[in-house]
């Protein structure tokens, strides 16, 4: 069944779905989660069936995910898991200090601080992420026909602002939720990358 919604690369040109795991505890709290290693909770776990009904009818050549479990988690309960390629640029921004802090928080004691100008101390630069979204999306380009990726809420916006050629500190305005799905792919040639959609929640389940 799963081996059905894999096809090889059609004629036209490619999408890339993009989709962020499901809630975890520190997602709640808005916590930093960059290498520490969540499971999902009870409704990530509903975030991600939904998200798997929301992709039954999607036929795709490719499916990619981080290998953080939060993001394998989902990847399974979306019913993908047994044909995914882990790709380790698909993991999380490392917060280095700010790990598990909150953004308020550290602009208590480094007023203005951004994440996607500033990177964080003892943790990656905004190069360092740059880069890895660089090569995920050069690995994506090269890819035949359609991919869907199961990553992290900081490192899909780096590669949704990389993909249409911005700097990362442009990812900022790129929000996205747990458990949404966002498309990426091109206009009229592959020398056009676009933004086709971005932080579609409405398959998310309700909390019980």
């Amino acid at each position: 069944m799963e081996m059905e919604r894999l096809r090889e690369v059609s004629e036209t040109l490619p999408k890339i779905y993009l989709a962020r795991h499901g809630e975890t505890e520190w997602s709640i709290t808005g916590q930093h989660t960059g290498l520490t290693d969540l499971p999902l909770t009870a409704q990530g776990e509903r975030n991600a069936r939904a998200l798997g009904a929301r992709l039954k009818d999607l036929c795709v050549a490719t499916v990619l995910t981080s290998p953080l479990q939060r993001a394998r988690r989902t990847c399974e309960l979306a019913g993908l898991g047994m044909n995914a390629q882990v790709d380790p640029d698909l993991g999380e921004w490392n917060y280095g200090d700010y790990e598990g802090r909150r953004t308020a928080d550290i602009r208590m004691e480094h007023p203005g601080w951004s994440l996607f100008r500033d990177g964080c101390p003892h943790g990656e630069s905004v190069r360092d992420v740059a880069a890895r979204a660089d090569r995920v999306i050069a690995r994506l380009r090269a890819t035949k026909g359609d991919v869907l990726v199961f990553g992290h809420g900081h490192c899909l916006s780096v590669i949704g602002a990389r993909w249409v050629g911005l700097p990362v500190v442009k990812a900022c305005v790129l929000l996205l939720t747990t458990g949404s799905l966002s498309i990426v792919g091109y206009d009229h040639t592959a020398e056009e990358p676009v933004v086709r959609l971005w932080n579609d929640d409405r398959h998310v389940a309700l909390k019980a």
